[in-house]
């Protein structure tokens, strides 16, 4: 099983601990992420450290006010590492409104341009923008992975463009039929689970600091939503992440 986004530096846990738990629960693959220059930096050494462990770097929307006139090349060169899988997350929240608006398109926009001069999957976090976040990838010819797919209006464009749609803990939630209804539709080829820990402990251990080993709550939920046999779904993600991050 893969945890296809998770930010190990962000758990209180070692992430020595975090990959060997993951490991007994038969996780093999983690993928975490960098939301800032130096916090790409951390990413890369935890890949660099452990071999169950890949990159994804970019810079949040949050960061987009705060983040300065090079971050952006900075990733760039960050992204040449051979554990370097995505650029990410990137993307709108207006959810928050952490960064101007304008800074956040600014950054968006130069992310998409990085992951196409690259050649590389973008990871999308998006909140409460789904319009203008959808305008931002209709011109974009790369691979798109939806993080955390919670916009249910975002749906038809991903299964229109053939994007990648991860699901994270909060599929597992009462209170969440349509993130449900949303994955029984994705194709099998596009479907991917996730964690984002340490936020969004699944239904089995909510109220717990999240973390890789419990993405195997995640994948039982979308194999009972999509009437599937969760061994099956398990190899179908772990075979769709390592087409869509070339693992």
């Amino acid at each position: 099983m893969i945890d296809t986004h998770a930010h190990l530096d962000g758990c209180t846990d070692p992430p020595e601990q975090l990959v060997e738990r993951a490991r007994a629960q038969g996780v093999t693959r983690i993928l975490t992420v960098g939301t800032t220059v130096e916090g790409c930096r951390v990413a890369l050494a935890l890949a660099d450290r452990h071999p169950e462990v890949y990159a994804i770097l970019g810079i949040h929307p949050h960061e987009a006010g705060r983040a300065g006139p090079r971050a952006v090349d900075e990733i760039r060169e960050l992204l040449a590492h051979p554990r370097a899988v995505a650029v990410g997350e990137t993307g709108l929240d207006y959810f928050r409104d952490y960064a101007p608006r304008e800074a956040q398109h600014e950054l968006f926009e130069r992310s998409l341009a990085l992951a196409d001069e690259l050649g590389k999957p973008v990871v999308i976090h998006t909140r409460a923008a789904e319009a203008d976040t959808a305008a931002a990838l209709a011109g974009f010819a790369g691979t798109v992975v939806l993080h955390c797919f919670s916009s249910p209006p975002l749906l038809e464009p991903a299964l229109e463009g053939g994007w990648y749609v991860s699901f994270a803990g909060n599929v597992t939630y009462p209170k969440a039929p349509e993130l449900r209804e949303a994955a029984a539709r994705v194709p099998a080829e596009r479907i991917l689970a996730e964690t984002d820990c340490p936020y969004l402990a699944p239904q089995p251990v909510r109220g717990r600091e999240n973390e890789p080993a419990n993405v195997v709550y995640t994948l039982r939920t979308l194999a009972e939503t999509r009437g599937e046999d969760p061994d099956e779904l398990e190899a179908q993600i772990d075979a769709n992440a390592t087409e869509c991050f070339a693992l």
